[in-house]
């Protein structure tokens, strides 16, 4: 320990600090070294995945370390979404620091340290929100699915001792403990200021795959460099940074820089445990955002930001491990036979992250944004079904699933689960800590089945209609097709189910599913009251950006819409493609005495709370307003002239 801490003293600057330099006399010791650092945050994260971040005085910190360390800080419900938990006449919150995972030192590089000539720095500390006494924020559940699942899983090995012998393993009493392991892939947009997406031009290059991969130029490579090199620096080990599928080729300016920049990246990091994972997630967003915004460029990591062109995703990786006494590691879902998949486990796993994923879903796809991004046609997840590879020698990858195993034949550790579903503002601490819950479930039943890795493989590789010990009837839960290309949209239903196509119908379908969502309650990983205040947050938001922002943004396009043509050079084909569009225009917005416009008929719904028909309309609005593009389009294009520059 005294070498690390020799270390840590000897930088420059104080990027990160271990676990293990988590007591009074350490802390004391590196604050008093690096007087740059000036204040403390505590970094609790809500229902909804968003993070507090306030400035503490450091040297309130220093004042009392151990009241701090222990109890943390005070606030109320209202900086915090906890709805029904911290009401106004309860609204007392506590942010207690999180002494078992890193904490990271944000640098304010406008804000220099006029002592030492560094920048201002925050120590932010993730943090748990209690309330009564009681863990109630995402953190706080994602500790509990953390310990339930360690515990629950030796019960399971002790109980089933079948499950050790494919391992090698003698006695449950070898093994040290159980290692969970996560990862995320962060993909987003990044355009210089001001620039409007062309989506005809987007649409192509994307077709004609001219950005994926490409090497980047520019102020884009040069933010794209320096956000990996901090990552480095706060020892998140980056693995990769690249073009992602969408984006257009930037121009050069007068100056000679490029401008009209308008891509999409990626960047990944090394795997760690599930907290550690989520929170590093969070403040990977906040270094790239801000390093590209230093460098005059705009970064969103929404996950459907330009219509009718590829979305953002997060795919996250998900993987079990046992560490034994003598320092070996044995990865759970690993198959010990050359002809075989995955162990019994991980067959298990695989059921029960597929089998209950209507329990999952809610906490993955739960804004209008995310429910952009999952249509056909754009690699985005839109049916429950996996992909486990055409042969066990092969291990082949298939972009059109919900679920992918993963596996190197060389590496018998990387074994992992691939979910594809989430996007970058999926709150990762709330779908993981619901993921590891089904996983558990489906590998609990896979071992009381008796079942070995080929009789599950059969079992998973059902067809519709198959009665399984375990997996629904009616559905199908695997395949190595091409969903998207080999089967129709009525196919897909029919074989993997009608995925929700709206926030309110996500919600239904996971209350309707009574028995799955119970099982988010083993081990009091989830409570009614949590569960119940995410949905409430959940429905609130879904409502008010229908009614605050995508109802106006309807309407402006409704008003801009206009009439371009005139009575020289117009043809009968011109006249009868604007009556189409105006018989849309009138649809959405315009009211008689007789009828009412869609865009009435919803604001009149939300009101009266009857949120089946706002979902309804939800969808029919935008159907037709992507009609009413569709339309304007193949008018403009028959105009000789140039019409605002169209």
């Amino acid at each position: 320990m005294e070498k690390n801490l020799e270390t840590l003293l000897s930088q420059k600057m104080l990027y990160s600090v271990p676990v293990w330099a988590h007591e009074k006399d350490i802390l004391t010791q590196l604050l008093q070294k690096f007087t740059n650092i000036q204040f403390v945050s505590l970094v609790g994260v809500d229902l909804r995945g968003n993070n507090t971040d306030e400035k503490i005085p450091i040297a309130v910190m220093l004042g009392d370390m151990d009241q701090f360390l222990k109890l943390g800080v005070q606030t109320d419900g209202s900086s915090v979404m906890l709805h029904e938990i911290a009401t106004l006449n309860n609204a007392k919150v506590d942010l207690i620091p999180d002494l078992g995972v890193s904490w990271y030192v944000d640098y304010n590089r406008d804000h220099l340290h006029e002592e030492s000539g560094l920048p201002i720095g925050t120590l932010r500390v993730p943090a748990f929100l209690q309330h009564n006494g009681t863990y109630v924020g995402s953190r706080g559940v994602l500790k509990r699915m953390e310990s339930y699942l360690e515990h629950k899983l030796m019960d399971v090995l002790i109980e089933n001792p079948h499950l050790l012998t494919e391992y090698g393993i003698d006695s449950a009493e070898e093994i040290e403990k159980v290692d969970l392991t996560a990862a995320t892939e962060m993909e987003f947009w990044v355009k210089t200021p001001q620039d409007k997406a062309d989506e005809e031009k987007l649409t192509a290059s994307q077709t004609l795959k001219e950005q994926y991969w490409k090497r980047t130029k520019g102020s884009v490579r040069t933010a794209l460099e320096e956000s990996i090199l901090m990552l480095e620096y706060y020892g998140l080990e980056p693995e990769m940074g690249h073009k992602e599928v969408g984006g257009v080729t930037a121009k050069i300016s007068n100056t000679g820089k490029l401008n009209h920049v308008m891509e999409q990246l990626e960047i990944d990091w090394k795997y760690n445990t599930p907290m550690e994972t989520a929170d590093n997630e969070a403040f990977v967003r906040d270094i790239v955002e801000e390093v590209f915004e230093h460098h005059g460029l705009e970064v969103t990591f929404r996950a459907k930001p330009i219509e009718g062109v590829a979305g953002c995703g997060k795919h996250t990786h998900m993987g079990i491990a046992l560490v034994l006494k003598n320092g070996k590691r044995i990865n759970v879902m690993t198959a010990r036979k050359k002809d075989e998949f995955m162990s019994v486990a991980g067959w298990g796993c695989l059921m029960g992250l597929l089998e209950n994923y209507e329990a999952i879903n809610p906490f993955i796809t739960s804004s209008n944004d995310a429910f952009n991004r999952l249509k056909p046609g754009f690699e985005a997840p839109v049916c429950i079904v996996a992909s486990v590879g055409h042969t066990p020698e092969n291990p082949s990858r298939n972009r059109t699933v919900l679920v992918g195993l993963v596996r190197d034949m060389k590496n018998p550790l990387a074994t992992r689960f691939e979910l594809r579903a989430p996007n970058p503002m999926s709150n990762a601490y709330l779908y993981v800590a619901a993921s590891y819950q089904m996983m558990l479930d489906g590998l609990n039943a896979a071992a009381k089945s008796g079942m070995n890795s080929k009789q599950l493989e059969a079992e998973f590789s059902k067809g519709a209609g198959e009665e399984k010990f375990y997996l629904s009837k009616d559905r199908m839960f695997r395949s190595e097709h091409d969903v998207f290309d080999d089967y129709t949209e009525e196919e897909r239903n029919n074989l993997f189910g009608r995925p929700p196509a709206t926030v309110w119908e996500n919600i239904s379908i996971f209350n309707k599913s009574t028995d799955k969502r119970a099982k988010l309650f083993n081990g009091n990983v989830f409570t009614e009251a949590i569960v119940r205040s995410y949905e409430l947050a959940t429905l609130d938001q879904w409502v008010m950006e229908i009614s605050g922002r995508l109802l106006p943004q309807y309407m402006k396009l409704v008003r801009n819409t206009k009439k371009q043509h005139g009575f020289d050079y117009v043809t009968d084909l011109d006249v009868v493609n604007w009556e189409k569009i105006n018989a849309i225009r009138y649809d959405l917005m315009k009211d008689s005495l007789e009828k009412k416009s869609y865009i009435t008929q919803t604001r009149e719904a939300i009101i009266e709370q009857d949120y089946d028909k706002v979902s309804g309309l939800q969808l029919l609005v935008a159907d037709k307003v992507a009609s009413l593009k569709s339309q304007y389009l193949k008018y403009r294009r028959n105009l000789l002239e140039e019409i605002n520059g169209n």
